[in-house]
């Protein structure tokens, strides 16, 4: 049997738990939510880095579909209701293979069942506009992780990558974490400054995720987790989750996606921006300046220093895919996922050590954070403090 049969056979047993697919932005951008003109129960491979027979390839068991908008983008709060709306829409309309899940145990029914258990989180703090309601609202609808902020500040959060505004947590922010884990939503620290990773951590009675971020040791990039950072996980009992982004995993990708952004915005373009006229200067500029590539090997070394540092019980994984216009050779869309364990089986990784990777590590955090809940629920009140009153 190939290292490659073997990670199949693993999958097929222990699937990906994935923490960070795009996908609902996708359908936002290219089709204003028309399911019908992306039908993903076929290949949409001409479009996007998702659709149910390539998840199947992949061996994923459970997605967290981001409920993702932008920051800038006015009544985010709106958005993001709409793009729960979507995740709802791909659950009815595909009930064959995708099941909505809540808890830890709708993760293992879908396993049992042989769905696709498909969970929310929402990326960035601007989805709940300074109001702790409007968490609690976003916990009734389904979503199990709210990112702390995105690629800008929110009012009581600092980013990886904007100017400090409040280092690290405000007041109102670790409120903010308090009531997170009263619900029993996961305090999610990918895209969120290094000062907020730790006053997060210090606030947090239940453990935390990075939904896709990898090591900032091996990749210096300021989404990426500092060595001290991984290595509070074990005490936490939190899941950092390896993404695939190569501007994130390789340091060649980090200078060549600077002057690509540049290049983005010289056109008028959003350098996030994946619609079809964005992506023809993307391909242009790459025609002029060959991208670096990176590979399965290359997420591989991450994985290997987090485990070095973090310890294997506390790794996950997060491809993002949907999210970024550029992937990993042998990773380029969520059929890849063997590839990647078929590479750690050639480094000498367990079984045992793969299924808490794919599987077991994420399961057991979303249910750590549940029982936390449980406790806090009996004891506290849900907060009703403003931002104003503890922020001034």
């Amino acid at each position: 049997m190939t290292e490659l049969d073997e990670a199949r056979a693993l999958l097929a047993e222990f699937p990906v738990v994935d923490g960070h697919n795009d996908l609902p932005w996708a359908l936002r951008e290219q089709v204003r939510y028309d399911l019908g003109a992306r039908d993903i129960s076929v290949s949409q491979s001409a479009h996007l880095h998702t659709d149910i027979p390539r998840l199947r390839a992949g061996g994923v068991g459970a997605q967290y579909w981001s409920v993702y908008v932008r920051s800038d983008l006015p009544g985010a709060v709106t958005a993001t209701l709409e793009q729960i709306d979507c995740v709802r829409q791909l659950i009815e309309r595909h009930p064959a293979d995708l099941r909505a899940a809540l808890t830890a145990a709708d993760l293992e029914a879908a396993r049992a069942e042989g769905r696709i258990a498909s969970l929310m989180g929402a990326e960035g703090g601007h989805s709940i506009d300074n109001s702790l309601a409007t968490l609690r609202g976003l916990y009734e609808l389904g979503v199990r992780y709210l990112t702390l902020t995105h690629n800008d500040n929110v009012d009581w959060a600092d980013s990886a990558t904007d100017a400090p505004r409040v280092g690290g947590l405000s007041a109102f922010g670790r409120e903010v974490v308090g009531e997170m884990n009263r619900l029993g939503m996961l305090v999610d620290l990918s895209h969120v400054a290094a000062t907020t990773m730790r006053d997060a951590l210090d606030a947090s009675v239940a453990p935390v995720i990075f939904s896709h971020s990898s090591a900032r040791a091996v990749c210096d990039h300021p989404r990426n987790i500092p060595d001290d950072v991984l290595a509070r996980l074990s005490a936490n009992g939190g899941v950092a989750m390896v993404t695939f982004v190569p501007k994130f995993v390789l340091q060649a990708a980090v200078d060549w996606t600077v002057a690509a952004d540049e290049n983005m915005r010289a056109h008028g373009f959003h350098h996030l921006d994946t619609t079809a006229d964005a992506m023809k200067v993307h391909e242009a500029f790459q025609e002029s300046h060959p991208r670096p590539v990176a590979t399965a090997a290359t997420v591989a070394d991450h994985l290997d220093h987090m485990r070095e540092v973090a310890g294997v019980d506390h790794l996950g994984i997060g491809g993002d895919y949907d999210g970024t216009a550029f992937t990993p050779d042998g990773l380029d869309d969520v059929s890849g996922y063997p590839n990647l364990l078929a590479e750690l089986l050639r480094r000498g990784w367990s079984r045992s050590d793969l299924a808490k990777l794919t599987w077991q590590n994420s399961v057991r955090v979303l249910g750590a954070a549940e029982d936390v809940a449980r406790d806090l629920r009996a004891t506290r009140a849900p907060s009703n403090a403003t931002i104003e009153s503890l922020d001034g």
